[in-house]
């Protein structure tokens, strides 16, 4: 083989390296969003300019943290139809996260009375019709277990250096049931369904917690700068806390304690930054709330969305140049 040709081979694999090299560097922004519309609120006539801002926007994707319906309406067939058709008229990809108005709080008496597990089967049969994202341009996902069944709604991929996993923790305690008092509250459960609903979430913390430790991993393997974990529920971090009392243990939030627990413990272990999005209390905040067990985590971010009756969407951009590497703007959509 000739000198020059050697030469050649080695400046295109270094041109090629080099491209690559650039690709991942780049910055890029995504959108985040949820808990919209709400009937009850009167939000329909809102989201059009809501969809219009965010498909004006140059970002990649964007992420729906859960609940397509207000907590005090039926959940009847056509509410999943209706999200399906409002996540279709964005223009890039977008991920959806189960919230708890569309399965955990089915079961109350002004939602119908429904059987919530079997509101969360459908939920994974409809919500998730092929592999891919949601909207006009999808994107591939991966996906915790098989289309349709357990736990297919927990997704994951990555996109220039930052993995993203959507984990179903959604509000109401995470579908933990505290006791008869808490299993009869304006519901028409049985005791046998209240106890199928502790041992549904049981499983479902435990493949959560499963879900997100892949993450990590995958972001080590992969040398990524940061992860993107996004649930519905507020975990209760804003729960006052006395030097006598700490009510973000209190049973009413018990059912996030073991998920939040292992979440301090990878994000110890993890160089990079890590951003934990939620939805479900529907003002727009971010702090850093968790300790690991007296300092804080400086590492880890919490970003709590919008939610209605404030129609609006925060983007997120990433600038691996950024030793944070998030940098967050609420978005006002104007009405």
């Amino acid at each position: 083989m000739s000198t020059r040709r050697t030469s050649n081979r080695f400046l295109a694999g270094a041109l090629l390296a080099l491209s690559m090299s650039c690709a991942q560097a780049q910055t890029f922004s995504f959108g985040l969003w949820g808990d919209m519309p709400y009937q009850k609120a009167g939000d329909a006539p809102k989201i059009p300019a809501l969809l219009k801002s965010i498909n004006q926007s140059d970002i990649a994707f964007s992420i729906y943290d859960g609940d397509i319906k207000d907590g005090s309406s039926k959940c009847t067939d056509d509410i999943y139809a209706s999200a399906l058709a409002m996540f279709g008229q964005l223009n890039k990809p977008v991920v959806y996260v189960p919230g708890d108005n569309e399965w955990t709080d089915c079961h109350r008496l002004n939602n119908g009375g429904y059987d919530g597990l079997e509101r969360l089967a459908y939920v994974r049969k409809t919500m998730f019709p092929t592999a891919n994202s949601l909207g006009k341009r999808q994107m591939p996902l991966l996906h915790q277990g098989q289309p349709g069944e357990k736990f297919y709604e927990n997704t994951r991929f990555s996109h220039r250096r930052i993995v993203f996993a959507g984990l179903n923790v959604p509000g109401s305690n995470n579908n933990k049931i505290l006791d008869e008092k808490d299993c009869a509250h304006k519901s028409a459960r049985t005791a046998a369904q209240c106890e199928a609903s502790n041992a549904e979430y049981l499983e479902r913390d435990a493949a959560n917690v499963a879900w997100m430790q892949q993450a990590f991993q995958a972001a080590k393997e992969q040398k990524a700068l940061g992860v993107v974990l996004v649930i519905q529920a507020d975990p209760g971090f804003d729960l006052p806390e006395t030097e006598d009392i700490d009510e973000s243990k209190a049973p009413g939030v018990s059912g996030y304690r073991n998920f939040i627990d292992k979440l301090v413990a990878e994000t110890e272990q993890f160089k990079g930054q890590v951003l934990l999005v939620h939805g479900d209390t529907h003002f727009f905040k971010m702090d850093k709330p968790l300790y690991s067990p007296t300092r804080m985590l400086a590492n880890l971010t919490r970003l709590q969305t919008f939610g209605s009756p404030m129609i609006h969407w925060v983007r997120v951009t990433v600038d691996p140049k950024n030793a944070n590497v998030f940098t967050v703007q609420p978005v006002i959509v104007k009405q």
